[in-house]
């Protein structure tokens, strides 16, 4: 499993766009000053054009960093569960990153979502593949009349970042049209009623949970 950083090729399609409108601006420039009017303005929309998508690369190269890079299915967290009372239960998940989170969650089930982001196959070639990051982690209940009636718990896995893209596809969906394929979220959750070790793992059709195949529990 490979963490999304900032791609090479995205960058480069980045930096290329800023160098291209920097010589564009220069050039309008020199236009102004020889009173080429017509060719300066084709120059300067030319220009905002290419800081337009340098600055979108830029954009899309921030906002997914964090995302995980999604080919096959692998494991998403860790996650001990202990009771702690009636319809209560503590949970400790230990992300791929190394970022370890204790929840004190109410509910008989817990509850884990993510983001999925998928690509279209023109904007693999910039080094962008299907990725996907862990949104919540919570309680559910089993009933449906405690589901309606008795308290809830949740909390966030993913962190704070400067760029949603996932958000910003999820308002704006017509915007980002031509290079997402598809934005979806998948939750999966499992009983906590009794002590219990899991993996959540995901794949390109979604979450689930299985039990942990190792006898090691997560770290505290």
């Amino acid at each position: 499993m490979v963490a999304y950083r900032p791609m090479a090729a995205l960058t480069v399609v980045a930096l290329v766009f800023a160098a291209s409108g920097a010589l564009l601006f220069a050039i309008t420039f020199y236009c102004a000053r020889r009173r080429r009017l017509l060719r300066g303005l084709g120059a300067l929309l030319s220009g905002l054009l290419a800081v337009a998508l340098a600055a979108l690369a830029a954009a899309v190269t921030v906002g997914v960093r964090g995302y995980r890079a999604l080919t096959t299915e692998e494991v998403a967290a860790r996650v001990r569960t202990e009771p702690l009372g009636p319809q209560r239960f503590r949970a400790t998940v230990v992300l791929p990153d190394g970022r370890v989170g204790q929840f004190d969650i109410a509910g008989d089930q817990l509850y884990v979502d993510a983001h999925i982001l998928k690509w279209k196959s023109i904007v693999n070639l910039l080094g962008l593949r299907t990725g996907y990051e862990l949104d919540r982690v919570g309680g559910r209940y089993t009933g449906v009349a405690d589901e309606r009636q008795r308290p809830h718990t949740v909390f966030p896995l993913g962190p704070e970042r400067m760029v949603d893209v996932f958000g910003f596809v999820r308002r704006h969906p017509r915007f980002l049209a031509p290079l997402v394929d598809a934005t979806y979220g998948s939750g999966t959750f499992v009983g906590a009623e009794q002590p219990g070790r899991f993996e959540v793992r995901v794949s390109t059709t979604g979450l689930l949970i299985r039990p942990a195949a190792d006898s090691t529990p997560p770290a505290p």
